[in-house]
């Protein structure tokens, strides 16, 4: 029997099966068979050639933000709108065969769009290519869901199954539990909250699938099982996406009312070019972007050419901006000086662990260089003769 198979076996048996108190430990173990056999399913066959060609293209600017749906929904006019970039457009699905990247200027800001083929019900199987196709938005900072707005809600269901499938999360924060591994000693099991959904009998049912019986587990949330289950398998990647409605000019405005106030959506049209300015503030908000700029000492900010931050890459702490700098500027701070919102008064003297903001102005200053009082291996600035001529030792007479 293969994986496919084994997997579907599962889910029908958890289909069949009622949820109450007798069955959750049961449920949870299928659970966590149903994880295994989906990661082994990504995993690349032992001893292959390889998966041929994908669709990964090199990392560009400062932040990727990655265009997934349904085919014909609007992806390749979305990119030629917003950045300019040719990509094919017709009245027939598929259209799109590889990933075509672009780059969208915002803010002095560079953010790297990519336009993928459509995906189908059964993507995370492999249909339709699928899997490359879902490969490249885990190295994405943002995913655009873009949705036919026309076409019933439940399209967005089957995506979101799709890419849970193969273990990203969307619009969700990592679960709050503290895992690791031991040699010896059994499994350690406390919680600093009141848990509603997990147990220590559940948690060795599912530490028992993946045949680990030595752990220390440490839950400082009310998790889930599916949680759980993600911290013990370490291969999920939490994505922000925001779900863009196109085609907003065939519905009546009551429905684009409704679509606009759901959480994390945003209604457009690219072929009357209506609220794309609004996608563009959307996506900037929630990539979190932080533009820095920098300042020399007597000299004005350059307001030219900030340094961007981000949270998802790397993070947005003094130490962060000096690495980015330059790796030995972290060694060689004295301290910075910091105008703007996460300043309590101008300037603000502030150390590594300060936590900047957007357009935030950084003047840094480095440790001065203490010589050896010989000078031995630099050379010497100043003179050994003493400063004033009385103190100087006179030379003896010459001899005649």
């Amino acid at each position: 029997m293969g994986i496919l198979e084994k997997i579907q076996e599962i889910e029908f048996e958890m289909g069949r099966t009622q949820k109450n108190k007798a069955t959750e430990y049961h449920l949870g173990q299928l659970k966590a068979k149903l994880a295994k056999l989906r990661t082994e399913l990504q995993a690349p066959a032992a001893g292959g050639k390889g998966g041929g060609e994908g669709f990964e293209v090199q990392k560009y600017g400062d932040g990727r933000v990655a265009l997934i749906g349904f085919p014909s929904v609007g992806k390749s006019t979305i990119l030629t709108q917003l950045t300019g970039t040719t990509s094919e457009v017709a009245a027939y699905e598929f259209t799109t065969l590889t990933c075509i990247p672009g780059v969208i200027h915002y803010n002095d800001a560079k953010i790297q769009l990519l336009d993928l083929p459509g995906i189908i019900e059964g993507a995370a199987q492999g249909k339709g290519r699928g899997r490359q196709v879902i490969a490249v938005c885990k190295s994405a900072d943002l995913l655009l869901m873009v949705l036919d707005a026309s076409k019933p809600d439940f399209h967005r269901d089957i995506l979101t199954r799709e890419l849970e499938s193969v273990g990203i999360r969307l619009n969700r924060n990592p679960p709050n539990i503290y895992f690791k591994r031991k040699k010896t000693g059994g499994i350690s099991f406390n919680s600093v909250v009141p848990l509603t959904h997990l147990d220590e009998k559940m948690c060795q049912r599912i530490l028992q699938e993946y045949k680990c019986h030595n752990a220390d587990i440490l839950l400082k949330e009310d998790s889930t099982v599916d949680d759980l289950i993600d911290v013990i398998e370490g291969n999920r990647r939490y994505v922000k996406c925001l779900y863009v409605y196109n085609k907003i000019d065939v519905c009546s405005m009551e429905e684009v009312d409704e679509i606009a106030r759901r959480p994390n959506s945003i209604p457009i049209s690219c072929t009357q070019n209506l609220n794309l300015d609004g996608l563009l503030v959307k996506m900037w908000e929630m990539m979190a972007l932080v533009r820095v700029y920098t300042k020399k000492v007597g000299a004005k900010p350059d307001f030219g050419d900030p340094v961007i931050l981000s949270a998802d890459r790397g993070g947005t702490l003094l130490e962060h901006l000096c690495r980015q700098i330059h790796n030995s500027m972290v060694a060689q701070l004295n301290y910075a000086l910091v105008w703007g919102t996460s300043s309590k008064h101008y300037p603000q003297r502030c150390g590594l662990s300060h936590n900047l903001e957007d357009e935030d102005v950084v003047q840094i200053v480095k440790k001065k260089v203490d010589t050896a009082a010989d000078g031995r291996g630099r050379f010497k600035t100043k003179s050994d003769a003493p400063l004033r001529i009385s103190d100087r030792e006179k030379k003896a007479a010459l001899k005649t």
